[in-house]
């Protein structure tokens, strides 16, 4: 929970850091946009930074590190320092987030294996929001440095909470060859989901990175706590990824129920025309509802179809997912900025609606 707030702690306030640093718009997305992009590549390189080293001595030495970079953050005074330590936790949270997987993995009994990575996600999704809610709602009271002091202790304290972990395991990086990535993006099936989550993840970090700034524009009177808690949509998560399978039955199979998803997805989207909290607060949930059922039942496709080449189709999943999030925290922000909002929000609509081509095109590769 706590490296998730880590992640997107300073979402929601990145128009503070705009109007306290005179920056630029693209400048103050940056700071979710430089610690969202490591993500991106940790599955193909990690595996081989990270083989040789202890898990538990990597694991609680990354968490003291990332503390320590958030005190940092909290006290200093100029933009590129701020941007550069997001740069170096970013670096960080991946090899932090897998190495706590393949502990859960290894200390979970055998039949509670999948129950243990539900909590784990529950947690992951617990702490995007809170980590957003409380930075919205400490920097309204107390200014936004006292927050990531605040997190930054947090994290000090589990540095020695991890102490108690007697077991010693290896963390099971993929280490892909390069023939080995070419031959599964060979596979159109894998290549649509593939895509198909790239641009769906665009969409999502688009919407969630450049919302603070239309909420602050239309209304002065939405505080960075209401900002924050915006982003409580985001907790239908959990709920949708426990359920999952129940969903897919009701549905029929993995296509139709990414369809209802998409729909459902898209449909979210429009609500975010109207200039109005309360609208754009139930939008959210909708939004969500949608994004996390196409996550889910995709990232679950995979690994079914994928048998003997699991890790690395997993992995190549996870990195087109989170560099196509990672482009959407910066790239449509020249339609919000030139164009408008609703622009803005239009060009959204057309990116999700344009993966209905693809659904067709996994529809028949899996036909």
């Amino acid at each position: 929970m706590l490296t998730l707030c880590s992640l997107y702690a300073a979402q929601p306030i990145q128009p503070l850091f705009e109007n306290e640093f005179s920056l630029s718009r693209f400048e103050a997305v940056m700071f979710t946009t430089v610690i969202m992009l490591p993500l991106g590549f940790a599955p193909v390189f990690y595996g081989y930074i990270l083989e040789t080293f202890s898990t538990k001595r990597f694991l609680r030495n990354a968490v003291l590190l990332l503390g320590l970079l958030e005190l940092l953050f909290g006290w200093s005074n100029t933009y590129p320092l701020l941007v550069g330590i997001r740069a170096l936790q970013g670096l960080l949270i991946p090899a932090i987030l897998t190495s706590l997987m393949s502990y859960i993995g290894f200390m979970a009994p055998k039949d509670r294996v999948q129950q243990s990575m539900g909590y784990y996600i529950g947690a992951t999704i617990l702490g995007g929001f809170f980590g957003r809610l409380f930075s919205g709602a400490m920097s309204d009271v107390f200014g936004w440095r006292p927050f990531f002091i605040v997190l930054g202790l947090a994290l000090i304290v589990m540095y020695g909470a991890l102490s108690f972990l007697s077991e010693e395991i290896k963390v099971d990086f993929v280490k892909p060859k390069l023939a080995q990535v070419i031959d599964v993006c060979k596979n159109k099936t894998f290549l649509t989901i593939f895509v198909l989550m790239f641009f769906i993840f665009f969409v999502f970090q688009a919407l969630l990175n450049f919302l603070p700034f239309q909420l602050r524009t239309f209304s002065s009177d939405v505080s960075y706590g209401k900002v924050g808690m915006m982003y409580a949509g985001y907790i239908v998560g959990f709920i949708i990824s426990i359920r999952i399978l129940s969903i897919i039955r009701f549905f029929g199979n993995e296509v139709k129920t990414i369809g209802i998803g998409l729909l459902i997805y898209l449909l979210g989207l429009q609500l975010f025309h109207m200039n109005n909290y309360t609208i754009m607060f139930a939008g959210m949930f909708v939004v969500c509802a949608g994004f996390f059922i196409i996550h889910s039942v995709a990232s679950g496709l995979i690994s079914k179809l994928a048998q003997e080449k699991r890790a690395i189709s997993s992995g190549l999943y996870l990195s087109f997912y989170y560099l196509g999030g990672t482009i959407g925290t910066f790239a449509p922000g020249v339609f919000f900025e030139y164009l408008g909002w609703n622009s803005f929000v239009i060009l959204l609509s057309l990116f999700a609606g344009a993966m209905f081509f693809l659904l067709f095109n996994l529809h028949k590769s899996l036909s």
